[in-house]
């Protein structure tokens, strides 16, 4: 059955800010079937599993073993609205199968145009590992791919949008991302050493979430954000997984203020407890149980 996910992105997208998720689409049944939802279910719960001391931290269950999943409109449907934060759940997934129920959905973004507007390749002509030779190497360029992209989706104040990292966490395996909108380019800022300066997209402090400059005024909104495994964005699919749901959290309008409260936990070290604070909220968003 081809859903049509974007033709009531409205109601959707209102339904998911206020909180409610997809949940009453599963429950009206819309295109995914009973066996769909034990099997995500059952995955779901034991990649939540409670943390114990001598034991992998209660962020490790990201992304294992729910990639083949991805075989449903719905569920499709169900990672973009979630945002970046799903990516790790999508890394395993065959990229082309992925694509093609995209296609079938009806959604307003897909893996081949992220590969053509990205990378200049059609995703035809791509291998199952995703790897073109096109990995970013650090923000600057992640910005430049994800601006590439999201102009082709049609955003005609692109350059207004980046993608930024918090690394606070790399060493122990974690980089808090961040989709913003950042109304103007050269920023003055106080940097980590107490110093006020000028920065600008050329400049790597630029590529990190900012919340009022050094005279006070608001910069930075936040669009979408995830505490994501480095594992995940080693990749060019991870990478270009991560452009595209972030690119359609642009054309959502999404909005995510709560991400400035745990910024200031994730670079006090409580990384691991935002990680799994989100998965926690993302199965309450789709009613799973946890």
């Amino acid at each position: 059955m081809k859903i049509s996910a974007f033709s009531t992105v409205s109601r959707i997208g209102a339904d998911h800010a206020r909180g409610r998720g997809i949940g009453p689409w599963i429950k009206g049944g819309r295109g995914l079937r009973s066996v769909q939802v034990a099997v995500l279910v059952a995955l779901m719960t034991t990649a939540c599993v409670p943390h114990r001391a001598g034991e992998m931290h209660p962020a490790h269950g990201l992304g294992l073993g729910l990639g083949y999943l991805i075989a449903s409109p719905l569920l499709i449907l169900s990672g973009l609205l979630e945002g970046i934060v799903t990516a790790p759940y999508l890394l395993n997934a065959d990229l082309h199968e992925m694509n093609r129920n995209m296609v079938e959905a009806d959604t307003r973004v897909s893996f081949d145009e992220t590969y053509q507007y990205a990378y200049e390749r059609q995703l035809a002509d791509v291998p199952e590992s995703g790897d073109t030779g096109m990995i970013f190497r650090h923000m600057i360029e992640a910005t430049t791919h994800f601006q590439k992209v999201i102009k082709g989706y049609g955003v005609e104040d692109y350059q207004n949008y980046l993608l930024t990292a918090v690394r606070t966490a790399d060493r122990d395996g974690f980089t808090l991302y961040a989709v913003v909108y950042r109304p103007v380019g050269k920023i003055r800022i106080v940097d980590d050493y107490n110093r006020t300066r000028f920065v600008g997209p050329g400049d790597k402090e630029y590529y990190r979430p900012i919340l009022q400059d050094a005279g006070g005024r608001p910069l930075d909104v936040i669009i979408d954000w995830a505490g994501v495994p480095r594992t995940t964005i080693k990749t060019q699919k991870g990478q270009a997984i991560l452009m595209t749901l972030a690119a359609n959290s642009v054309l959502i309008n999404r909005r995510s203020d709560e991400y400035w409260h745990a910024e200031r936990r994730w670079v006090g070290g409580d990384f691991e407890g935002v990680v799994a604070e989100r998965k926690v909220d993302i199965e309450r968003r789709m009613d799973l149980p946890g």
